[in-house]
């Protein structure tokens, strides 16, 4: 890699640092070529994206950003999953590593916040921003619904009694 590809890549992994919901770093030592290719996959599906790098060229995308912290992660042969939406990344990520072994989760970040393998596993736990917003939605359309059945209700109890009268004033 020449020197202008790498100050290429430094400046493409520092603004997915800086500019990303949520960061997950793992091992994928033994992984094979169609198995990252399905990975990759996943992770497009999902919204997210995959980089490998060298350490040393992400250590130094890593200066000076709020993730900075991460450094420590950077060791053996590492795998960067990021997205924009802070469950997607990290739930890929975690389901993928269920069933292939040669997967394995460090850690990563999200925010400025340093997450530990469990910490991801935990976020790859909760829904995810598509899932929320439909369940907001849900819950403020369900009082409305309630309300249009309780004003409708006096209404239709009042035709049926004005119907039953008229019915007893024919019968009579």
């Amino acid at each position: 890699m020449e020197r202008a590809q790498k100050r290429e890549l430094v400046t493409t992994l520092k603004a997915v640092f800086e500019d990303t919901g949520s960061i997950v770093v793992a091992h994928y030592s033994g992984l094979s070529v169609a198995d990252m290719t399905a990975f990759r996959a996943q992770m497009r599906e999902a919204g997210a994206q995959v980089k490998v790098a060298k350490n040393r060229l992400a250590k130094l995308a890593l200066e000076g950003t709020d993730v900075a912290h991460m450094a420590d992660l950077f060791q053996g042969p590492t795998v960067i999953a990021y997205s924009s939406d802070p469950v997607a990344a990290p739930k890929v990520a975690v389901d993928f590593a269920k069933t292939n072994d040669k997967l394995v989760v460090l850690g990563g970040a999200m925010g400025t916040t340093n997450l530990k393998a469990d910490d991801v596993k935990a976020l790859a736990s909760m829904p995810s921003l598509d899932e929320l917003r439909a369940k907001i939605v849900g819950m403020i359309s369900t009082p409305a619904t309630r309300m249009a059945q309780v004003v409708q209700a006096p209404a239709g109890q009042v035709a049926r009694v004005l119907s039953a009268r008229a019915e007893q004033g024919e019968a009579a």
